[in-house]
């Protein structure tokens, strides 16, 4: 910008990926400039046409840079969720006996600032040849690898044609027998989510997507009809969430969510609390606040309106289910169970 003042706004017309393109379109304020393209150099900006449109403040959000990013905590880390240590080939991380992280590409349509890869996302384009290779060599020598799950960056920026060569490979491997995209492309730029793409799917794994989504302002129109296009190819949908500060860590805004999910026919599965990566210090609560919400939520919404609350553990150790305890053990047999609406009663065990 240097001493030139933002020019006039305009519509939006492509995916927004400039400080100066955030203040043309009024979304950040001319004030702030020199500290957005402070956090901008540290993790890259992109707002896609789609989310732009919607206009709801928790929506934007998450995408927006926010000189609070500035801000690292000392327990804030790189690789918060342990992906290089558990990486035996470029582009797979395989921390659990029986399932991988293939990470097709670091390329994604948004960048949500409060990413647990942001300091990988965007750095580079989509897995090379050579190292697709040597994931499908790794994979044939652990025949124990029953689960492939694709992301990145977002797995849906691939075109059809590259997703289904690589699927048609991973189906080349016998002990391969479900396939799984963590995406937030139906929500983002549903206009991918193409009868091309969906025929690219049908192949013998079983093939399942997980949606990214954190708040049901993100659910229009046009991501109805692309959830329901998958829908009707016959992949199975989940969804994860975040739980962030400012923009869901509520009941209310939850349930709304988890409600909208079902009835688009995507079952709630994951409520992930915030991960400690750098400059996200304004997202996060505390994990006793994230317990109330859940209590709360179990109260009055369904069960399979209902995701599980986790916590993955830094360093690379996994997740782990943190939702309110129910029972307290007595040691002697006996216990105090709480119901959802938090009355105490007394439970003898064996």
């Amino acid at each position: 910008m240097n001493d030139q003042s933002p020019p006039g706004k305009a519509q939006a017309q492509s995916a927004l990926t400039t400080v100066d393109g955030l203040i043309r379109e009024g979304l950040s304020p001319v004030a702030q400039w020199a500290e957005l393209e402070q956090v901008a150099a540290e993790f890259r900006v992109r707002l896609s046409p789609g989310m732009r449109q919607i206009g709801s403040d928790a929506v934007l959000a998450q995408f927006l840079p926010d000189p609070r990013e500035l801000t690292i905590l000392p327990e804030e880390l790189i690789d918060p969720i342990g992906d290089d240590v558990h990486r035996p080939v470029p582009g797979l991380t395989h921390r659990y006996p029986d399932r991988v992280i293939l990470h097709t590409t670091q390329i994604c349509e948004v960048y949500c600032r409060f990413c647990f890869r942001r300091e990988a996302v965007g750095e580079n384009g989509q897995l090379e040849e050579a190292e697709f290779i040597r994931v499908q060599d790794y994979l044939r020598d652990h025949p124990q690898i029953w689960e492939v799950i694709l992301t990145g960056g977002d797995p849906l920026t691939l075109s059809a044609r590259r997703l289904k060569d690589m699927l048609a490979r991973l189906a080349e491997i016998p002990s391969v027998e479900v396939i799984r995209f963590h995406t937030r492309i139906p929500v983002v730029a549903p206009e991918k989510i193409t009868e091309d793409l969906t025929r690219a799917m049908q192949v013998r794994p079983v093939v399942w997507l997980v949606l990214h989504t954190n708040h049901a302002d993100e659910i229009t129109p046009a991501a109805s009809a692309a959830l329901a296009r998958l829908t009707r190819a016959g992949v199975p949908l989940l969804s994860q969430t975040v739980l962030l500060k400012g923009i869901n860590a509520d009941p209310d805004t939850l349930e709304q969510l988890f409600r909208t999910l079902i009835r688009n026919r995507v079952k709630p599965y994951y409520l992930h609390h915030p991960d400690l990566a750098k400059g996200t210090g304004h997202f996060r609560l505390s994990l006793h606040e994230g317990q109330e919400i859940m209590a709360a939520l179990r109260g009055r919404i369904s069960g399979t309106a209902l995701p599980t609350y986790v916590l993955d553990i830094p360093g690379g150790f996994g997740k782990v289910p943190v939702g309110p305890g129910y029972l307290q053990d007595h040691g002697d047999g006996s216990w105090t169970v709480t119901d959802p609406q938090g009355r105490a009663h007394s439970y003898r065990d064996l």
